[in-house]
């Protein structure tokens, strides 16, 4: 028998009985919907933390000397700069960074604005641009100027687009604004990254009245992140003494952590989904041998008229494996159509865009394990009928 007569067989058996075998292909379509659809919120959930890292940059050292071990001595901004200056291949920019006293404007203190001292260098290391005025410079920060750079949520917020050369109170001093960045947001909104005030950090500091004890490095590059956490941390240990009163933190190394998670997660989960398509195999393999029995004459008809063995095999294998692969197209089309939703409530809830993004190499997987599955569960009853005897096939009532 042909090969595309047994496809042109097993269509016919399969339209004959719709609502059997749509029943049977049922646990084969949840579980391949259930592994795409979990695979693209795995993809989603992935691409969204990678993004949320690259707003903070992957490129970058947070360093915080906190000062609670038992070493007595302590680290300033120029030993900071000295030693990214003395490992200049592995280390770019760096910039002191201190907390400030909650931003005014009138009347109204912005509590969820972030008010920083930084560097001159911040805003390069964050690859945000100035649109008005200018950035933060090295003579701002030597003299402890009174100005600050603001983002274009304050700009249009309260100023109309012209805050350039306005003010702004940080702690009880009256700040001139000297520059306006860029948006770097879609919708600059409160409390995002355009709802910041960045100041001297000279100056932030004069504000607080404690010593700096954190900084932002960044990396010449981040595919050598692990050398350059290791470089500093060396470096802050020989200056200490002490290991315990400093803390480095890679983001790239942060984002690798988190996405080991999150593909553990997945695949627990899509392992958890698969059952399923164990489950619609048996029923696949349960309703071949009804199959098997019901077309008992038929079989021995077919074998009394000299059908080998291995045609009755390939006829029931390949019905078997034509009713899986159906049903792992609808479960494909399906899966599709419930990641688009799912996507959509996603992005309402979290009031950002997420996207269920099953990858190719999923669908094609999760098409190829119900396509042999239904090859694996359907072999016993292809077997079945292979074997039976056709005399007493014939005598079958």
């Amino acid at each position: 028998m042909r090969i595309t007569e047994a496809f042109s067989l097993a269509l016919k058996n399969i339209r004959t009985s719709k609502m059997r075998t749509f029943l049977t292909m049922l646990g084969i379509i949840i579980g391949v919907m259930a592994v795409i659809v979990i695979v693209g919120l795995g993809n989603g959930l992935s691409n969204y933390v990678t993004d949320s890292f690259s707003s903070l940059g992957t490129d970058t050292l947070t360093v915080t000397v906190s000062g609670r071990g038992s070493s007595t001595r302590n680290v300033d901004v120029d030993d900071m700069y000295k030693i990214v200056e003395d490992n200049s291949e592995y280390l770019e920019y760096i910039s002191p960074t201190v907390s400030a006293p909650n931003a005014r404007i009138g009347s109204e203190v912005l509590y969820v604005t972030t008010v920083q001292g930084v560097s001159e260098d911040f805003l390069s290391m964050k690859d945000y641009s100035v649109g008005e005025g200018r950035g933060i410079s090295y003579g701002d920060i030597d003299q402890r100027k009174n100005i600050c750079v603001i983002g274009e949520y304050l700009n249009q917020q309260y100023y109309h687009g012209k805050a350039v050369g306005d003010t702004i109170r940080i702690g009880g001093r009256l700040m001139t604004i000297v520059g306006v960045l860029d948006p770097i947001s879609d919708e600059p909104e409160e409390g995002g990254l355009d709802d910041v005030v960045y100041i001297p950090y000279s100056t932030a500091e004069r504000m607080s009245g404690t010593t700096i004890n954190s900084y932002t490095i960044t990396m010449r590059d981040e595919n050598y992140a692990a050398e350059s956490k290791e470089i500093v941390e060396d470096a802050l240990t020989e200056l200490l003494g002490d290991s315990d009163s400093f803390m480095v933190i890679s983001m790239t190394e942060m984002l690798e952590s988190m996405t080991e998670m999150i593909n553990v997660i997945v695949y627990i989960l899509a392992g958890i989904a698969a059952i399923s398509l164990l489950v619609g195999g048996i029923g696949i393999m349960n309703i071949m041998l009804v199959s098997v029995t019901e077309r008992t004459r038929e079989i021995g008809v077919r074998k009394s008229l000299g059908a080998k063995e291995r045609y009755i095999l390939e006829q029931f294998i390949i019905e078997a494996a034509v009713t899986s692969a159906l049903g792992g197209t609808l479960g494909i089309l399906l899966g599709y159509g419930v990641s688009s939703v799912a996507g959509q409530l996603a992005s309402a809830a979290i009031g950002d865009t997420f996207t269920v993004a099953p990858g190719f190499g999923a669908v094609m997987l999760a098409f190829g394990i119900s396509a042999g599955i239904g090859v694996l569960f359907g072999f016993l009853p292809a077997k079945k009928a292979a074997r039976l005897n056709p005399i007493e096939a014939l005598h079958f009532d």
